[in-house]
Parts: C-alpha cells; structure tokens; sequence
C-alpha cells in the first residue's frame, strides 16, 4: 500500500508542476503610441493602444511593458508603464505626467518675445561632420533619419547671449569645451525625450545651447527645452515633415517649402521660415517666430522675415 501511494504521487507531481500560468491581460487607459524596441525610435505602421481595450502582458522592464498587439506583423511591442495605469491612479498621476510630457499644449511663458527656433537635418548634419559621435552609429532607424531635430532655440536679437554666465563658463563654452560646463538640472523626462529629439545632446550640445542662448530665454533649463522641443514637435505632426520625408534624395526650393509651411501654418507663415545649406545640401530651417502663444502658427505670423542664405538644395538620406 505505502509503495502504491509513493508511486501515485510520483506521478502527479510533475504535473503540478508544468502547470501553465493564466496569461495576464490589462486595460489600456491611455492612447499611447507601440514600439518595436524600448529605445521608442521605430513604431511599424504607427500602431497605437486603443483606450478600453485589454491587452496581454508579456513582460515588465524598468517602467516599460512589452505587451502583444494581436494581427500585426510584429506583434510584439513596447509602451509605457502609464498606458496601462489602474483607473484608480490615472487621475491621481495625470496631473504629473502631463507636466512632463512633451506636447503641443501650453508653452511655459517666457522673457523673450522674438525668438529663433533652428531644427536640423540630421542626414546632412553627419554628411559634414562625421567625427561627431552622434553621426558615427547614426542609422536608418534613428528619430533624425526622417525627422526634424532640435538645434536651439535662440533669443533674438542674436547678440541676446551669456545672459548672467560666468566669465569662466563663457570660455569653456567658447573654446568648445562642453564636456567641461556645469550639468543642467533636467528632470527624467525632459532629459530622455531630448537625448532623442537633440542627437547633439551625446556631444553635450544641450549645455552649448542652455549657456549660449537659454540663459537669456527667461525660464529654467527644464521650461527652456520643454518649449523648444514642444515647437519641434508641431513642426514633425505636420505635412512640412512628410514633404521632406517623400522627397529625401531630391533638390528642394525654398519657395516649394514656404508654400507647404502655408499650408501646414496659415498663409503668411512661410516667409518667416529660412534654409540653411553646406555643399548644396539642406542642413537646416530656421523658424523666426514672435508672441506668447503656445501655436507655432501663431508664433510664426509675429515672427521677423530676414533673408534666406539658402533658396534650394538637396534632402539629404541617411548614410555616407
């Protein structure tokens, strides 16, 4: 008898054992964009989260979630933490995380009522300096490949600089040595969304920028970028974005470009925006805007109209 039960349970126990867990699914509370990575630089046919529906959870990884979009090609995505967050917390957190996050809403007020906000074209930035160590891994699948990036925004007149920068940060600045300028008091987010819309921000272009030209905005670090890159985001959810995307490859008139910024901004926009160009390449637009409003068309129809340096050129792809 007692040879009989130890081999019953022999038996059974490996079966308790190799029981599968129950797959866990969650409700999505927020719309929220689903990558193919964790580094959120590519997303396969901009696939969202839709609110209300459940989703199933594959893994939790420092405030990300790898959940399964069913039907897609890869189905297996990333998002944040906070699409998923328990209806009894959203409201609780909204308030924070709307402060954080980079969007097209309210602008902090600043001092400064004519600015300049320079966005680069990152594919013909690197073509002229690949020594940089933001151009030596660039790739296809990098954010600047196919979009605008964040140079700076400046404080006009041009001669608006240094505002209250020590002497001794000023030569450090000058003499190029931004490795060596005081660390900027960026929170969390600010810092990782401008890590990827300010490629430069690995050859600590950010501290350049914040001395140079921040410093007299009239806000802190963290109101300074969150600003600027707030603006560059309007400029990439427009159709000026997909116009240069289509024509990556081809020369571009800046006429073409002030008609598409009419058309994305309002009429009487375009000629506030300028081209910048190196070796018949287009390297940058300059948007020379005006005002307090939190629109860029707005912004833009206050703006001061100077002279291109540039009237056309080439969209540069990514590579050598």
């Amino acid at each position: 008898m007692k040879k009989l039960l130890t081999t019953t349970l022999i038996l059974t126990l490996p079966l308790v054992l190799v029981a599968k867990k129950p797959h866990i699914y969650k409700e999505a509370t927020q719309e929220c964009a689903a990558f193919n990575n964790m580094k959120h630089s590519s997303n396969t046919n901009n696939i969202e989260l839709k609110v209300g529906k459940k989703y199933r959870i594959l893994q939790n990884n420092k405030g990300q979630i790898l959940t399964l979009i069913e039907g897609e090609r890869v189905a297996q995505r990333w998002v944040d933490e906070g699409c998923f967050l328990d209806a009894s917390k959203k409201v609780e957190e909204k308030k924070s995380v709307v402060k954080e996050k980079v969007t097209t809403s309210t602008l902090a007020k600043s001092t400064s009522k004519q600015n300049l906000l320079a966005l680069s074209w990152q594919n013909a930035f690197c073509q002229t300096h690949q020594y940089k160590k933001e151009c030596k891994a660039m790739s296809k699948k990098d954010f600047g490949a196919t979009h605008f990036v964040l140079h700076g925004l400046w404080p006009q007149p041009r001669n608006n600089q240094y505002c209250k920068v020590s002497k001794k940060e000023i030569g450090k600045d000058k003499n190029k040595q931004w490795n060596k300028l005081n660390n900027l008091d960026l929170n969390s987010t600010v810092r990782k969304n401008l890590s990827m819309l300010m490629p430069g921000y690995n050859s600590n272009l950010h501290k350049h920028e914040w001395i140079k030209h921040g410093t007299c905005y009239g806000t802190d670090a963290n109101n300074y970028y969150f600003n600027a890159m707030a603006l560059l985001t309007q400029v990439n959810e427009s159709a000026l974005q997909k116009y240069f995307k289509l024509n990556i490859g081809k020369q571009v008139r800046l006429k073409e470009i002030r008609k598409v910024v009419d058309k994305a901004f309002g009429v009487g926009s375009g000629k506030h925006v300028t081209m910048n160009c190196n070796k018949g390449l287009v390297t940058e637009l300059w948007f020379h805007i005006g005002g307090s409003e939190s629109n860029i068309k707005g912004l833009l129809l206050k703006g001061e109209t100077p002279k291109s340096h540039c009237h056309k050129g080439r969209i540069d792809p990514v590579g050598y």
